[in-house]
């Protein structure tokens, strides 16, 4: 149906509206063709058209950096969800930790401000071993509430990868603060979160502490970009907080205001006031941890060392009694001393030193090529050298000092530079589609370099590499282990961002021709043999036995990874195993006592109690004060009917336990003696705790 115009009368006086003449062909819109008309662009270069958008269609912030990170993270460091159980130093830190647990009573024994009051396992002052890192706990805490329990550890360390994939984000931000380029932000970020050497930070959960203490850290750096009031805020609440997730986090006391004095013209280009912002973030970085050290001094008072009291001191050098001085006032809790877990112990001047930097160098080693990972390389895996000058101390030693003076002359010739060029230096910069930065200026001199100066960047990364390692090298104080990987998180800060550097500046520089390809190729293989590494050593966190399995595989000459793997065995029933990986653990520490006191535990478990006899007085005569190792002999030996009234083993230890008058052989030998069937056994209160147990109450 139509419907017809109606006809113009003559008298019709409404206004006729005139009609524009078509408009030339020229101008005429562009005749769009039917959607089945237009051609599909194919998959493969839509997503890398999105994927360049996406990384480098804009400057990333963490909104658009966290998603991929932790994408990444996830992939590489998680844990199966159902297949995993408490490994290693989870087992006290989670199992046996009175606080954490304390949120799942009726009544809960300790409030949630004690987490201030007691140390990392949740112990009190007076039976601390020496770690103050009360922001883990309130973590852990929280998780155990919401249900993350006995059951098992899986939400305790996913969130140690979220939290790392985060980091990777602020990573990434930074290096694209100092840099203005996107690509190098984007390497750096994925360089920190594919290292395959922070596995161990990120798969245990222990690591949590240096997962939030690097948090802080890098909170603290990312501040320094801010105006002077905000930067003042927050690096000193940064710096806090990493402290109270974990004291290594004091590295920022001198480290953040060294970066800003050598980096100024870089975050700041129009004012940079660089000896006015390092001052003053040398103040606050100091007013934070000095806050730190005091509270904690008043919350967890910490009995002191003997050998840091001034009378042990007082017959020393000047620098000596000042050193033990600092750290009377720092109030260090006591830190175990064993030499299984830390040969240097044994070892003083030279070659405790030589040591320390082997080990240093080696770990220098495992960011860049990470051959070979393991969760503990107890003795004598890395034995006190023989020699102090042997080739790997010796490149320890450099790598430890060079990086000051390189450093030094970086940060002076680029200050020397942006002085004499103040035309290129102190414009705006920006960014184009690719990534490459931009300086807008009118008219560049010919011959003029626009780029920027990276070298105090670089400088700057380097001195985070060796300062951030410094506290926990062994030298300026002995630690209760020789060498741990998740050491490593605070360094990698710098090695990430140097290496995106010169990742970046090697594609930069080969823009065309084979070497282009040869570049490209090293660096893909380097982040796929980093993500290999990293996935392959998260699958030794499965459970406890494919642990301790890896670990006694990656350090053979470790006799705690060979005498837990036995452990992991026993536990499912294999002692024949068990035997077998106990032996291993005696050849390698025949002066250990647990080493004795298991294989005979072992032996006495497969129903050779003679044959255990001599392996338990072996452990009893080297340790007559460990009552955990001497109430498990004990009650072996009861169950399989060996101290009877007439036995040859009841009489030997009559005998044994009065050789050593005042001790726990002699207490507990006594007692199981004179009350052995009122208790069937040893005392019920003073038996070891079994394996993923908690606390005995």
């Amino acid at each position: 149906m139509t419907v017809e115009s109606p006809e113009r009368t003559e008298d019709d006086s409404s206004e006729v509206v005139p009609v524009d003449p078509a408009p030339p062909a020229s101008a005429k819109e562009p005749v769009v063709p039917p959607a089945a008309e237009v051609e599909k662009k194919p998959f493969i270069v839509t997503l890398r058209g999105w994927l360049r958008d996406y990384f480098l269609g804009e400057d990333p912030t963490l909104g658009i950096a966290i998603v991929p990170f932790c994408f990444l993270s996830m992939l590489l460091f998680t844990r199966h969800p159902t297949k995993t159980n408490f490994i290693f130093d989870e087992q006290e830190a989670l199992l046996a930790n009175p606080y954490v647990r304390s949120i799942a009573d009726a009544q809960p024994k300790f409030r949630w401000v004690d987490a201030f009051y007691r140390d990392f396992w949740g112990l009190g002052p007076d039976r601390s071993i020496g770690s103050y890192r009360p922001i883990p706990d309130l973590v852990w805490r929280a998780l155990w509430g919401l249900g993350a329990r006995e059951q098992t550890p899986f939400l305790h360390h996913w969130v140690n990868v979220l939290l790392h994939g985060v980091n990777g984000a602020l990573v990434c931000m930074i290096a694209f603060h100092f840099t203005k380029k996107r690509s190098t932000a984007w390497l750096a970020g994925a360089c920190f979160t594919a290292s395959a050497v922070l596995t161990e930070a990120v798969s245990g959960v222990v690591g949590i502490a240096d997962v939030l203490g690097g948090t802080g850290a890098l909170l603290a750096i990312y501040a320094i970009f801010a105006r002077m009031p905000f930067m003042v805020l927050g690096v000193f609440f940064a710096t806090l907080f990493g402290l109270y997730s974990k004291e290594t986090a004091l590295v920022c006391v001198p480290l953040v205001p060294v970066t800003v004095l050598l980096t100024a013209q870089l975050t700041h280009p129009e004012k940079p006031r660089r000896w006015l912002r390092a001052a003053l973030a040398f103040v606050v970085a100091a007013g934070a941890f000095v806050l730190y050290v005091e509270a904690r001094r008043r919350m967890f008072p910490a009995p002191m060392p003997p050998e840091l009291s001034a009378e042990a001191n007082a017959d020393k050098p000047l620098a000596a009694r000042t050193f033990a001085a600092i750290l009377r006032w720092y109030a260090q809790p006591t830190l175990p001393k064993d030499p299984l877990n830390n040969p240097l112990v044994n070892a003083h001047g030279l070659p405790r030193v030589s040591g320390a930097l082997r080990v240093y160098f080696r770990g220098l080693e495992q960011v860049v090529f990470p051959w070979t990972l393991s969760g503990d390389y107890s003795a004598p895996q890395e034995p006190v050298p023989t020699n102090a000058f042997a080739i790997e101390n010796v490149l320890g030693g450099l790598a430890m000092l060079l990086p000051f003076p390189i450093a030094t002359w970086f940060g002076f010739s680029a200050w020397r530079r942006w002085r004499t060029k103040p035309a290129v230096e102190k414009q705006d910069y920006s960014t184009n589609e690719f990534g490459e930065v931009v300086i807008h200026q009118a008219a560049p001199s010919r011959g003029v370099d626009t780029r920027l100066d990276l070298r105090p960047v670089i400088g700057a990364c380097l001195l985070w590499i060796a300062v951030s390692y410094f506290p926990v090298s062994n030298i300026p104080v002995l630690l209760p282990t020789i060498r741990a990987e998740r050491f490593w998180y605070f360094p990698v800060i710098g090695s990430s961002i140097a290496l995106a550097i010169t990742f970046d500046a090697l594609l930069a520089r080969f823009r065309t021709g084979p070497v282009r390809y040869v570049v490209i190729g090293g660096v893909v293989a380097f982040f796929l043999f980093q993500g290999f590494a990293a996935r392959r050593h998260a699958n030794d966190y499965a459970d406890d036995l494919a642990f301790w399995d890896a670990t006694r595989k990656a350090v053979p000459r470790s006799a705690k990874a060979h005498l837990n793997y036995s452990v992991m065995k026993g536990a499912r029933g294999d002692l024949n195993e068990r035997l077998a990986a106990n032996q291993v653990a005696l050849e390698l520490a025949p002066q250990w006592p647990m080493a004795s006191i298991y294989l005979g535990d072992t032996l006495c478990r497969l129903h050779r109690a003679p044959e255990a006899w001599p392996h338990y007085v072996h452990g009893f005569e080297l340790a007559p004060n460990d009552v955990n190792l001497i109430a498990l002999a004990l009650q072996c030996l009861w169950d399989e009917k060996q101290l009877g009234a007439e036995t040859g083993e009841r009489k030997e230890l009559d005998t044994l336990k009065d050789k050593y008058p005042g001790t726990w052989l002699e207490y507990l030998g006594r007692d199981i003696l004179e009350h052995g069937e009122e208790h069937n056994g040893v005392d019920p209160k003073y038996r070891p705790r079994g394996y993923n147990e908690g606390p005995k109450e």
